[in-house]
């Protein structure tokens, strides 16, 4: 905790309104029956697809994104399964031409020339393989050249071995320098305050990065999911507001050395223009906080954070009335 407040500053979690040093009241605790989140505050979505029928194979499609997206349990299950699976198959192969070949029989006999020299069953078919593909070669086991089929076998295996290792290696390669854990040392107040500033009435929620490495072109953006009906009487049970935090004058772009108050005016064009004090706190709704930018460690393209932000979790100032 100390760590943390010489990073960000003790004024990070407590936020002063007025002279007396008066801080905002915590928020009132949600009722234990309240409803699930449809994004979490580590940025997972609760919301699952139903009623695909026969849309599931299009996931195959896109084989290679569903690989990075699946846990890592089950990446580390199909990276094992899958070459334990062609190393066994590939072993069977040389022994089974082994086997046509009637090498089993004479592999002690010094006259006769094998496919394979010193192979003289499945355990010494299977080392062979693992040191061809792995490119150990011990000299004890080789290809004669006596064995067309040994020679197209060993082609084979070459290129089904690259393409298993360009495909494996791949997807745990990405789905390592993924920048999903960069989230863990984004620090977002824990609760949104509603509060005057600058003669506005405004909604604010602080961001700070704990890392001494930047956030190059960082931006957020902010959603408010809530559920409503149209006029024709559509009921629309997840729509989509924007909420403007500075999109017209820059504001959304950060720079994140230190602690930032982000701020959204509550005025005319704001989604909140009609709601009371005691109305917001009866709604149900969520804000939805995205925080975009380039890693300057890693060079990642871009990351995503969301966090949410319920209606439980709005402080107002004591000073304003309901």
């Amino acid at each position: 905790m100390s760590a943390l407040r010489r990073k960000l500053g003790d004024e990070y979690q407590v936020v002063s309104t007025s002279a007396s040093g008066g801080g905002l009241p915590p928020p009132r605790s949600a009722p234990r029956g309240k409803r699930q989140r449809f994004v979490d505050k580590n940025g997972r979505c609760n919301v699952q697809h139903g009623n695909l029928g026969g849309e599931t194979s299009r996931y195959l499609s896109d084989l290679f994104t569903t690989l990075v997206d699946l846990k890592w349990r089950w990446n580390l299950f199909i990276f094992i399964l899958t070459y334990t699976v062609a190393w066994l198959f590939m072993a069977s192969m040389w022994w089974v031409i082994a086997y046509m070949r009637g090498d089993l029989n004479k592999a002690h006999d010094d006259s006769y020339t094998p496919c394979v020299a010193n192979v003289y069953n499945f355990p010494s078919a299977f080392l062979f393989f693992i040191e061809t593909e792995a490119t150990i070669g011990y000299g004890y086991r080789y290809i004669t050249d006596k064995c067309p089929e040994g020679i197209i076998l060993f082609l084979f295996q070459s290129i089904l071995g690259s393409i298993v290792d360009a495909f494996l290696i791949g997807c745990m390669f990405i789905k390592m320098s993924q920048p999903k854990k960069r989230a863990e040392t984004l620090m977002f107040s824990e609760h949104a305050a509603i509060s005057m500033r600058d003669g506005k009435l405004t909604l604010m929620f602080r961001v700070g990065n704990l890392r001494n490495s930047h956030m190059v072109s960082a931006q957020i953006r902010c959603k408010l999911l809530k559920s409503r009906q149209t006029p024709e009487g559509e009921f629309l049970p997840l729509d989509q507001l924007e909420l403007d935090v500075g999109f017209s004058t820059g504001a959304d772009q950060l720079f994140l050395v230190s602690p930032l108050t982000i701020c959204h005016v509550i005025d005319s064009k704001s989604p909140f223009y009609d709601l009371s004090q005691r109305s917001m706190h009866t709604e149900q709704f969520e804000i939805v906080v995205i925080l975009e930018g380039i890693v300057e460690t890693t060079g990642n393209i871009i990351i995503i954070i969301v966090i949410v932000l319920p209606c439980s979790e709005l402080t107002w100032d004591p000073r304003l009335s309901p």
